[in-house]
């Protein structure tokens, strides 16, 4: 017994609070006030922009309303992965593992990073990732990668001391910058009340069309009607469902939370929930302050719009309007904060997932052990080696792009496995029961792969190859089955 006892072990010490700031830090990064830019110049319509925000705030809402009863049945760490094991069998949940390890955890961390990186050059132009610090030809390396590696360092080092400390962390960076979304919110109230609401972008609302500037500077506009407005809303929702993503991380530290039949999924749903109301109500603040449509060479923050906000930084955009050029410092520094308290719920969450890979003997085996904290210290160590290649690799950006089919793919999976599991296992405990059964779910996996076969279409480039990254794991998956297990 004492032995069992001095044995490092995970320990359930997260409550309803600590779950839920992980599932809303994971999700809130740069993207609500960035993405809103594009998206703009790719709808061209206050009606469509905002119907895309609550779309994918209710996608997320019943896949986080969905994973609660898969949660509830498997509380054990590494979540998903788990999941969808017990559904498909060890292939596809490797293959998961593997999407997660090669790009879609990691290359989340490294682009969060990188984001912090260039927002901190705000204050230290020195920082900025166009200042090349080392030229090796076939690579170069600027002093914003390297400042992102060493937040990600940081922060792998901070969650080796254990979850107590990382989530430490992860509440006071989340309920900072739920109050800055809030005071955000506030601003656009505060404008509409003081007669800055642009009714112009309410008077013709439903009216859309593309904007894309030629090789020459001039503005090209072509009006979206039928099919093709909805295969452009598709590709436009790219935007919101990555700012929306990463809610699912919370799963993989199931075997950390209190009472994580009950607490799991209560926090999908209050951290789902409180972001996606929030970041609808940040895209009307913009609305409200701000012309939606404008001119990439406009002479001022209103002459550009939200479509063509400077570096589509929409949110600084804004605030300007109300606070003066006080405002690019101001938020800056939030989004400092808001990408800091991000990357550390996935570095944090992440390494559970590899745990549990290795486990099973799909993943690097000292990635099981469990430090004398009760953390998988060298997981994290591993995701923190690769994130950081990332970082110098200059690809992030590209595997964002990525990330989004792959993520969208294995969720439509995961929540199919809900009524495969329901068949397979139908005596199994299940503390919560998904709401809308079986409507809900069915609507879910159809919206998922309805978007994705668009994406797959429309832009085949950004998109092919994240099927190609799935596709790759196959033969590693393979090679590890045939190695004899130690």
């Amino acid at each position: 017994m004492e032995m069992q006892e001095n044995t490092p072990h995970f320990n359930r010490s997260l409550s309803l609070f600590d779950a839920t700031m992980i599932v809303a830090g994971s999700m809130i990064g740069s993207g609500i006030f960035i993405v809103s830019a594009d998206m703009s110049r790719q709808l061209g319509s206050t009606g469509w922009l905002l119907l895309a925000w609550v779309a994918s705030a209710i996608i997320t809402l019943i896949a986080a309303l969905s994973y609660g009863e898969l949660a509830g049945m498997m509380p054990k760490a590494g979540g998903q992965y788990v999941y969808l094991k017990e559904a498909y069998g060890s292939f596809v949940g490797f293959l998961y593992g593997w999407t997660c390890f090669t790009v879609i955890q990691t290359g989340f961390i490294a682009a969060v990073g990188v984001a912090f990186a260039k927002f901190t050059s705000v204050f230290i132009p020195a920082l900025s990732t166009s200042h090349i610090i080392a030229d090796f030809g076939f690579l170069k390396i600027s002093a914003g990668q390297v400042l992102a590696i060493a937040m990600i360092v940081t922060l792998t080092f901070i969650n080796t001391r254990g979850v107590k400390t990382g989530k430490t962390v992860q509440s006071v960076f989340t309920s900072t910058k739920l109050l800055a979304l809030i005071a955000l919110v506030i601003v656009g109230i505060y404008a509409v009340m003081n007669g800055h609401f642009i009714k112009d972008n309410f008077s013709d609302m439903w009216y859309a069309y593309s904007s894309r500037t030629t090789n020459n500077g001039e503005l090209h506009q072509v009006p979206l009607v039928g099919a093709y407005m909805l295969a452009v809303m598709g590709v436009a929702m790219v935007g919101s469902l990555f700012s929306s993503d990463a809610w699912n991380n919370v799963t993989f530290i199931s075997a950390e939370i209190k009472n994580p039949e009950h607490n799991i999924p209560r926090s999908l749903l209050l951290g789902t929930l409180i972001v996606g109301v929030l970041y609808i109500l940040a895209n009307f603040t913009y609305l409200a302050i701000l012309p939606l449509n404008g001119f990439p060479n406009g002479g001022g923050i209103m002459e550009q719009g939200i479509a063509f906000a400077k570096d589509d930084r929409v949110a600084t955009a804004a605030v300007s309007v109300i606070l003066g050029n006080g405002a690019t410092y101001l938020m800056a520094a939030l989004i400092m904060i808001s990408t800091f308290g991000c990357n550390n719920g996935i570095i944090l969450s992440g390494a559970r997932l590899y745990y549990a890979m290795a486990e099973d003997g799909l993943f690097f085996r000292q990635a099981m052990q469990l430090n004398k904290k009760g953390v998988p210290a060298k997981s994290l160590i591993f995701q923190c080696i690769w994130a950081s290649v990332l970082c110098l690799s200059g690809k992030y950006s590209d595997l964002l792009d990525y990330i989004t089919i792959a993520s969208l793919l294995f969720y439509a999976l995961t929540i199919a496995g809900v009524f495969i599991l329901r068949k397979k296992k139908p005596d199994a405990p299940r503390p919560y029961k998904v709401f809308g059964y079986p409507f809900l779910p069915a609507l879910y996996i159809i919206l998922a792969l309805a978007i994705s076969a668009d994406l797959l279409f429309m832009i085949p480039k950004t998109t092919w190859p994240g099927i190609i990254i799935v596709l790759l794991g196959i033969p590693f998956y393979f090679l590890l089955k045939k190695k004899p297990q130690v």
